[in-house]
C-alpha cells in the first residue's frame, strides 16, 4: 500500500511528508537530499533535547516565552528522553553528510518538538523557529551539543582505560619477579622480568589518562549564546547563563558559557586537541597489544612466551589454530582512530570568517574514536589480558640461550672481552657459560656468582607505580 502522507510548508514551499511522521519539511528535505552515510549519532540528539528544554526552561524564567509554551516544550521533550535509541530513530532519521552546520539535525529537533507538544498540548500553535529555537541558532546550538557529546563519550572512555590498567596490575605483580629475555631492536637484550615489562604498559596508560583528562576541561567551554555570528543578537539577557547551569546540572560538569563566542563557533580548538589525546592512547594501545600477541606468536615456531586465552577458533582449514584477536581489533581500532585525528585535524581548520562548516563529521569522526576504542580495550582486557598466562619454561629457554646476559660481566673483565666470550659462544653455537670458562677469563664460581639474572632486573629499585 502506498504510504499516506500530509503537505507542509516551509519557506521554500510545500513539502510532502509521511503522515504519522513528528518530523517538518525541513527534516523531510534533508532527508532527501543528503540520503548518504552514517546517520547522525543519537547521543548528539540526546543532547539537543536536553538543550532545548534548558532553552524553554530559561527563556520562561527570563521573561522571553510564555510559561504554557514553554512548559509543554519541556513536556515534549521529557517524553522523548525516556524513548530507547530504535524508537528515538525513528524521528531522527537525517545523516552526518549534511550542511557542515548541522542546521537540519537542529531543525529536526526543532520540528519533531514542536509537532509532539502540539499533539500533547492542542491549540498552543508551538513553533519549530519562533518557539523551540527561541533565542537560538544552529550556529551554537550544535557546537553545543558537540561539546557535551565529547564529554559524555570521553566519560565512558576513561572506565575502560582504568579497567585495563586494573587487569594489566594484576599481571604485573603476578610476574613481578618472573625473568625473560628483554629486547631492543628486535634483538636480545639484557634481561627483565615480565612484571616490568608490564609496568611500562601500565605506566603509558596511566600517563594517557591523565593527558585526557588534564584536556578535557577545554571542551566545557559552549558556544551557546552566540546565535548566529556570535553576537547573541535575538538572545534575552540571561538565558544562556541559565542554559549552562542547566546543563551542567543534567551533566554533572562545569560547563562555562562566559567564553568567546566567536572562537566557539569559528574554531573547534578543544577537540582537536582533546582528540591528539586520544591518538596518543591508540599509539600506546597499538604498541601493547603488539608486543601481546608478538610474544604469544606460535606456539612453537615464534616467541611463544606468552599463552592467550581461546576464544573462538582461529582457523576454518586449521583445526587448533588459535589467533590473537582481541590484540587485532585493538590495532585495527588505533588504526582508524589515526585516521579520524587527520580528518578532525583537517575538519577543526576549516573555520572560514565567523563559521566553521565541517562540525557534523568533526563530531561524528570524534563520537566514532571513542566508542571504537571504550569497545575494543574492554574487550582487550576482559578477553585477552585477563586470561594471559606466562610460558615459564620457554622464558628460560630463551634467558637460557641469550648471549647479551654477558652485559653482567663487563664490570669485572671489562666491555670488550665480554664481548669476545658472546662472540665465541654465538660462533660456536654454544652456551655463554661455556664460552666464558673456556676463555680463561671466568672461573665457574665467579660465572655462577655474576650471572643472577633476577639482580640483573634490578627489580629492587623499580617498584611499580601504585
Amino acid at each position: 500500500m502506498a504510504e499516506e502522507y500530509r503537505i507542509e510548508e516551509d519557506t521554500l514551499g510545500p513539502v510532502k511528508i509521511p503522515k504519522e511522521a513528528l518530523w517538518g519539511p525541513q527534516t523531510e528535505r534533508s532527508r532527501n537530499n543528503f540520503p548518504t552515510g552514517q546517520l547522525m549519532p543519537l547521543a548528539i540528539v540526546r543532547a539537543f533535547l536536553h538543550l532545548k528544554r534548558a532553552a524553554a526552561e530559561s527563556n520562561v524564567e527570563v521573561g522571553d516565552e510564555p510559561k504554557d509554551k514553554g512548559e509543554a516544550i519541556e513536556d515534549a521533550i521529557d517524553q522523548l528522553l525516556k524513548l530507547n535509541d530504535e524508537e528515538l530513530r525513528k524521528d531522527f532519521p537525517l545523516h552526518v553528510l549534511q550542511t557542515g552546520s548541522g542546521t537540519q539535525s537542529n531543525m529536526n529537533v526543532n520540528e519533531v518538538v514542536a509537532n509532539l507538544a502540539n499533539k500533547l498540548h492542542p491549540g498552543l500553535n508551538i513553533l519549530p523557529n519562533d518557539d523551540v529555537n527561541r533565542g537560538q541558532s544552529s550556529n551554537d546550538t550544535f557546537p553545543t551539543a558537540m561539546n557535551i557529546t565529547a564529554v559524555e563519550a570521553l566519560d565512558k572512555l576513561e572506565p575502560a582505560v582504568q579497567h585495563l590498567i586494573d587487569e594489566l596490575k594484576v599481571k604485573q605483580d603476578k610476574y613481578w619477579k618472573t625473568v625473560k629475555v628483554g629486547r631492543t631492536h628486535l634483538q636480545d637484550a639484557v634481561p627483565v622480568t615480565f612484571g616490568e615489562e608490564v609496568s611500562g604498559y601500565i605506566s603509558s596508560l596511566k600517563h594517557d589518562l591523565e593527558y585526557i583528562r588534564e584536556l578535557k576541561p577545554t571542551l566545557y567551554d559552549l558556544a551557546i549564546g552566540g546565535t548566529a555570528t556570535g553576537t547573541g543578537l535575538n538572545a534575552a539577557p540571561g538565558m544562556k547563563e541559565k542554559i549552562g547551569e542547566k546543563l551542567s546540572k543534567v551533566y554533572g560538569h562545569e560547563f562555562r558559557v562566559d567564553n568567546n563566542k566567536f572562537w566557539g563557533m569559528a574554531h573547534h580548538s578543544g577537540l582537536d586537541v582533546v582528540h591528539g589525546a586520544l591518538k596518543t592512547l591508540a599509539a600506546d594501545l597499538f604498541k601493547i597489544a603488539q608486543d601481546i600477541r608478538y610474544l604469544a606468536s606460535g606456539p612453537r615456531a615464534g616467541y611463544g612466551e606468552l599463552n592467550i586465552p581461546a576464544n573462538e577458533p582461529g582457523s576454518s582449514i586449521m583445526p587448533g589454530k588459535v589467533n590473537p584477536t582481541q590484540a587485532e581489533a585493538l590495532t585495527m581500532a588505533a588504526a582508524r582512530v589515526f585516521g579520524n585525528d587527520t580528518t578532525i585535524t583537517f575538519a577543526a581548520s576549516q573555520g572560514q570568517f565567523e563559521f566553521n562548516v565541517y562540525k557534523t563529521i568533526l563530531i561524528a569522526t570524534f563520537l566514532d574514536t571513542c566508542e571504537i576504542l571504550t569497545g575494543t580495550i574492554t574487550g582487550f582486557a576482559d578477553r585477552m589480558i585477563h586470561g594471559l598466562t606466562v610460558n615459564e619454561k620457554r622464558m628460560d629457554d630463551l634467558l637460557e640461550d641469550s648471549l647479551m646476559t654477558v652485559t653482567a660481566l663487563s664490570p669485572h673483565i671489562g666491555y670488550h672481552d665480554a664481548a669476545k666470550i658472546a662472540q665465541a659462544a654465538d660462533k660456536a653455537g654454544s652456551t655463554l657459560k661455556e664460552a666464558a670458562l673456556k676463555s680463561g677469563k671466568v672461573t665457574e664460581a665467579q660465572y655462577d656468582e655474576w650471572m643472577d639474572l633476577l639482580q640483573m632486573t634490578n627489580i629492587d629499585n623499580n617498584k611499580p607505580e601504585e
